[in-house]
């Protein structure tokens, strides 16, 4: 807990002001226009910078998720499509994303996928649809970086149907202490350079929305959680 509090009082923000010149002007937007900017300078490398952390941390996650979904499918925040190879092929595909140039990637590997999917620029915190319009909602690798992580996970909540599936696969903040403790000494430098949290708690988020938790799991000292949970029927 000392680790914790010391990593708290470290004066980050003024130790690493100016350490990133390419990003200077971003310190006057908002922070989902942080996150956009980001992600469109990013989405050209993307797939090469995540692939080897996927394979340490992850596995099969992508796989796993995509393979709970059933229906009508949202998929929040899908990136460059990473996820669209393993969903079952009855499955209806929606996907949204901050960034243009992902949502673009993501067309691209739709078409070698042969998938029929629609994508659209969208932010997590605000989705474009009606009340009860998906079966199932998907978000990996995600929610760690979406700026206000409730809201989205009650605008998901919102856009499923009664009995509706939501699908969570993620890096959290870590239940073991001493993980956890540095995980707190990077997080300034982790948003800095990566417009992601370290220290996210979507498995509380879900529940106090009030989504019934069906199994979850956690691996890796405790960083990865995978969440499967249903949107109460009535």
């Amino acid at each position: 807990m000392r680790l914790i509090a010391i990593a708290r009082l470290i004066p980050w923000g003024a130790l690493l002001a100016g350490c990133n010149p390419d990003r200077a002007g971003e310190r006057y937007m908002n922070p989902t226009e942080k996150v956009r900017a980001y992600y469109e300078k990013e989405a050209a490398r993307y797939d090469r910078h995540i692939h080897l952390s996927e394979k340490l941390f992850f596995g099969d996650g992508r796989h796993w998720a995509a393979s709970q979904a059933e229906g009508d499918v949202l998929e929040v925040a899908i990136g460059t499509g990473r996820n669209l190879e393993f969903y079952p092929k009855e499955t209806r595909v929606t996907g949204i994303d901050i960034s243009p140039k992902m949502i673009e990637i993501a067309r691209q590997r739709a078409l070698h996928w042969g998938r029929q999917v629609g994508l659209q620029v969208g932010d997590a915190q605000a989705l474009s649809f009606a009340d009860a319009s998906f079966d199932t909602v998907v978000c990996t690798l995600s929610l760690c970086c979406i700026p206000d992580d409730r809201r989205a996970v009650a605008e998901m909540k919102r856009v499923l149907r009664p009995g509706g599936r939501l699908v969570l696969l993620d890096h959290v903040a870590s239940d073991m202490i001493l993980i956890r403790a540095v995980q707190h000494l990077l997080e300034p430098l982790w948003v800095l350079f990566h417009s992601e949290s370290l220290l996210r708690h979507p498995l509380k988020l879900v529940r106090e929305e009030g989504f019934e938790i069906e199994w979850h799991q956690r691996s890796k000292w405790g960083i990865v959680e995978r969440v499967l949970a249903r949107k109460p029927a009535s």
